[in-house]
């Protein structure tokens, strides 16, 4: 079975490792965010950091919220530093996704142990939270 953006999800999670194998845990996010666009970059992969995504309710922008990296306009990476993911921080990159056009997120926990979670949400299922 191959999966959608695999080759892209393959080389963010290289570099993921790449900055964990580095670093180690124990940084706030943002020093991992940085190490990462810049890990990215190297391997020459497109990556903008804090995207901003709207949130929209009958076709009215009621939020705003930040991706902390979007790859090749096709993945949406969500970075943490704790002790470990939690269902809230999986529910934040399902919402980013829903908000978006894009189907497919990683979200990077840099724990005492490295943890990776991939999600998908397809675009047929996104009507009703995008406008239109």
């Amino acid at each position: 079975m191959e999966y959608l953006h695999k080759d892209i999800t393959d080389k963010i999670i290289r570099a993921f490792y790449n900055v964990y194998n580095y670093l180690g845990y124990g940084f706030l996010e943002k020093v991992y965010e940085n190490a990462m666009i810049l890990e990215l970059k190297a391997m020459n992969i497109k990556c903008e950091k804090q995207v901003p995504i709207n949130v929209y309710y009958k076709e009215k922008r009621v939020g705003e919220y930040y991706a902390d990296i979007m790859v090749e306009d096709k993945v949406i990476v969500e970075l943490k530093a704790a002790e470990g993911i939690i269902a809230e921080h999986e529910a934040q990159l399902l919402n980013y996704l829903k908000a978006t056009e894009l189907e497919i997120g990683l979200l990077l926990n840099f724990g005492k142990t490295p943890q990776i979670k991939r999600q998908i949400f397809e675009n047929k299922f996104k009507n009703q939270f995008r406008s239109v």
